[in-house]
């Protein structure tokens, strides 16, 4: 009997009227009939075949951290939804240059599979409440109905008896979901823990996932996963010690406002410090190793380690577990060896072993050709000349009304402007001629 590994398994998101998308806009994870990398890239539910991530392409301001902005922004509110007060805002931009758009929702949609059952799950919102709300499952090839929210009204089926005299619970600015996995609806809490496993992360300010990776080093069954890691990444150290110590009112600076620092001692009590070391071996004039250097990881390392260490954890915590990463800017501060080296990861069955789906926005060309990527994995966005961002894969892209082979040059034919999403560079000779003044 085939064995189906489809926990936390992404199929398509789509947005339209959020941001710099007017229109409807899909990423789809659904992979389509072409014949390449079969046996890395994609993986067998019970009814298709799904991709293991895409790569996102476009100039700056295209759009690019808009759609993962999308997707983090969605995430937020189904998580946050139920925590906030009836007079928070939602925080929801729309397309704002159009009069047609302005004023109405934004819409957001996720197509998701959980034990191999397949649910379609969004909603519509503006800046105060959400318009409209639908929740749809199949678990053979029929979609049903769970429950629909059309303004004031919410139809509950039968087949969702979990959320069965909840509606006069929700507010306008909550989502009905979040309030039927509040009363411990069975459905409502595993699609919650999926979008808890939708992880979006940013390259460009990391620090604050490092904590994921302090958790995995210290736990003995995933510590000597990463520490590997590193060591085939060959970043100059051997070993990396980690030491934790409580939080200590003396060692902040003595300059600071008596007012502060009694705001910090309450705000941290409780907290640790957490030092990271990194251990480089010493050598004497005729090059013998005589001994050990700590180094420390912040101030000493590269910022292109302290990245990486620091986006480890959440990549390694989702090959293990399970889900999706969407990662802005990954390639920001690495060297393109390591950034290829992060998404081979996706892509090899030691590594990802639970199928887990790495989505990622990047300038770096080099994968386009070294990445192995299928056509289907491979998006750009680009803005036209209203302002409003498309996006398309390179399998639905024509020239001459046919599909893009397989065998072109991928990342010459991109930077050569043949699948648009580039950066449109006029005539500099006037920026240089006002330099040579």
């Amino acid at each position: 009997m085939r064995k189906y590994l489809t926990k936390y398994m992404l199929v398509e998101f789509s947005i339209s009227n959020f941001l710099s998308f007017k229109t409807k806009t899909t990423l789809s994870l659904a992979a389509t009939s072409i014949k390449e990398h079969i046996s890395t890239n994609i993986f067998s539910t019970e009814r298709s075949d799904l991709l293991k991530g895409a790569v996102i392409y476009g100039a700056n301001a295209s759009g690019k951290s808009n759609f993962i902005r999308a997707m983090s922004t969605m995430r937020y509110l189904i998580l946050q939804s139920f925590d906030q007060s009836s007079t928070e805002e939602l925080d929801i931009t729309p397309f704002l240059l159009n009069t047609e758009t302005e004023k109405s929702p934004s819409f957001f949609e996720t197509v998701f599979i959980i034990d191999n059952i397949r649910y379609r799950y969004g909603f519509e919102a503006d800046d105060k409440q959400f318009r409209t709300e639908w929740l749809f499952e199949a678990s053979k090839n029929i979609e049903k109905p769970l429950f629909i929210r059309e303004g004031d009204g919410i139809e509950v089926m039968k087949t969702f008896s979990e959320g069965k005299d909840l509606e006069e619970r929700t507010r306008e600015n909550a989502l009905f979901l979040a309030v039927v996995d509040q009363f411990n609806g069975k459905t409502a809490k595993k699609i919650m823990q999926w979008f808890n496993n939708f992880i979006t992360i940013s390259g460009l300010s990391h620090e604050r996932y490092k904590g994921v990776t302090f958790d995995m080093l210290e736990n003995k069954q995933t510590s000597s996963v990463l520490l590997d890691f590193y060591k085939k990444l060959d970043l100059g150290f051997d070993e990396i010690s980690i030491s934790k110590k409580p939080f200590d009112a003396k060692e902040l600076p003595t300059n600071m406002p008596e007012s502060l620092v009694k705001q910090l001692v309450t705000d941290l009590e409780g907290a640790f410090r957490i030092d990271i070391k990194t251990i480089h071996k010493k050598y004497d004039a005729k090059d013998k190793a005589v001994g050990e250097v700590e180094f420390d990881m912040r101030s000493q390392e590269s910022s292109g380690t302290n990245k990486l260490f620091n986006i480890s954890g959440p990549v390694f915590d989702v090959l293990n577990d399970g889900g999706v990463l969407v990662v802005d800017e990954l390639d920001a501060s690495l060297h393109p060896l390591l950034t290829l080296a992060i998404t081979k990861l996706f892509n090899s069955k030691d590594f990802n072993r639970n199928n887990a789906q790495l989505i990622f926005a990047t300038h770096d060309t080099n994968l386009l050709y070294y990445g192995n990527y299928r056509r289907d994995q491979i998006y750009f966005v680009e803005k036209d000349q209203y302002g409003a961002s498309d996006m398309y894969s390179l399998v639905e892209y024509k020239e001459e009304g046919k599909t893009i082979r397989k065998d072109r040059s991928f990342e010459k034919d991109y930077i050569a402007g043949r699948y648009g999403a580039i950066p449109f560079i006029g005539n500099l000779s006037n920026v240089v001629k006002w330099q040579e003044r």
